[in-house]
């Protein structure tokens, strides 16, 4: 399966929970933002979206700096 995140194609074995991909990646309870095809998922929803092949994720975090 292949997912488009922030601009890069990833390939993944099937379908998998949007929470356990970002565990993948290696966001942990970090600051940050995830939209799903376009459309921002709230925080409370990521153990119930499914990702699927052809599906593109935006993962944004905040720049600390000046």
């Amino acid at each position: 399966m292949q997912v488009l995140i922030n601009g890069d194609t990833h390939s993944f074995e099937s379908s998998i929970e949007l929470v356990a991909l970002l565990e993948q990646l290696g966001y942990r309870g970090e600051i940050f933002a995830v939209a799903v095809n376009g459309g921002f998922v709230a925080r409370s929803e990521y153990s119930v979206i499914d990702i699927h092949d052809g599906d593109s994720l935006d993962i944004v975090a905040p720049v600390v700096g000046g």
